[in-house]
């Protein structure tokens, strides 16, 4: 197992980068911690992959390092880094048996018995549930069989210090995806390896990973359980980007009173208010997930008046849309609870009210501790 650490990372495929658009990666600083579970998340495009493959050595950094327990990584070849990298699509060897397959890299890396490697493969197959097919030719197998295969000659090597997971459900059936992240959960348990599973779906992060960092243009904006990106959004990316449907966000003007939408007074702490007004930013944003806003009649509880314009049933819950100003505000509400006709009511909780600078979280100091 290692600790991965990168120090001032970054990365272009431009020999010349003129600005930070040129940068798939901008410069960074991250510590995935020693056997650690973690989720790599964001959109297509964002720098997941080329992180991940600087990482493993695929990809040299144009930039800064990569630190292995604090002993640097820059110039080691892949097959030097001790890293097992799964693919989107399994990268094993068709002609040859299951047994084979998994046998393979302990055979080539030289010093193992034949006991022993038996010993290993069949441990392996026992955790993916592939005993029962060792004697099979790979290519006989299922989509979902071979990516188990190939996670399993990374779980084979006795050396392994981490393993990347670059989308690996990719090409699994739907309803198979399930079964195979819950193995992989099982997996981590049982052998204590750093993994890093990259995805751009938030279910895969968040029922993979104890801490998600979620990339946008080439940076990690934040980095936390998927409870915290859920509550707490650092940066107005997370807020859109997790959840479904993703926050609500509003430009609201700053007035000597306060923050001021639609000729109405929002709830925000003076500290926030002072942290805002010292920013000197024009760029100013609130927002709130759906789930938090409050829905009703009852003007003292939800003192903005709204007009219902759709409602959505799906299921154990529906999707209110209502319209504040000129803004649609989306609003979830349990199956079971009423829903005004036209004219109604909604309240912003202070708890749950995010206020944005520059994109980024502002917060009262005692809401950091």
């Amino acid at each position: 197992m290692a600790e991965i650490t990168l120090k001032t990372l970054a990365h272009s495929y431009s020999k010349k980068p003129a600005g930070p658009e040129d940068y798939a990666i901008r410069k960074m600083e991250h510590v995935w911690a020693q056997g650690g579970a973690y989720a790599l998340l964001g959109p297509s495009g964002c720098g997941k992959s080329t992180l991940l493959n600087i990482i493993s050595g695929l990809v040299t950094p144009s930039e800064g390092d990569v630190l292995f327990d604090g002993k640097r990584m820059n110039e080691l070849p892949p097959e030097k880094r001790n890293i097992a990298q799964v693919f989107q699509f399994p990268v094993i060897y068709d002609t040859m048996t299951v047994y084979d397959n998994l046998a393979f890299p302990l055979r080539n890396q030289g010093g193992f018995s034949e006991e022993r490697i038996r010993e290993k493969v069949q441990e392996v197959a026992d955790v993916l549930e592939l005993s029962g097919e060792l004697k099979r030719k790979a290519k006989n197998l299922s989509a979902d069989q071979k990516q188990k295969v190939s996670m399993g000659r990374g779980l084979v090597r006795e050396d392994v210090t981490a393993i990347l997971f670059d989308e690996p459900l990719t090409v699994i059936d739907p309803q198979l995806k399930w079964r195979l992240r819950r193995k992989l959960k099982q997996i981590h348990e049982r052998f204590d390896i750093t993994m890093v599973y990259v995805t751009h779906d938030q279910l895969e992060a968040s029922t993979f990973a104890d801490k998600i960092a979620l990339m946008y243009e080439g940076q990690i904006v934040q980095f936390g359980t998927p409870q915290e990106l859920f509550e707490r959004p650092a940066h107005t990316f997370v807020g859109y980007f997790i959840g479904s449907p993703g926050m609500n966000f509003f430009e609201p003007k700053l007035t000597d009173e306060g923050l001021v939408f639609n000729g109405k007074h929002i709830p925000v702490s003076e500290q926030v208010l002072a942290k805002v007004r010292s920013s000197g930013s024009g760029n100013i944003r609130f927002g709130i997930r759906p789930e938090f806003v409050t829905l009703g009649k009852d003007a003292d509880d939800q003192p903005y008046e709204v007009t219902v314009t759709d409602i959505e049933d799906l299921g154990t819950y529906r999707m209110v849309d209502v319209k504040f100003g000129d803004v649609t505000v989306k609003v979830r509400i349990p199956e079971d609870e009423p829903v005004p006709h036209e004219v109604a009511s909604i309240g912003f909780p202070e708890p749950w009210l995010k206020v944005y600078v520059d994109e980024r979280l502002v917060e009262a100091d005692h809401e950091q501790d």
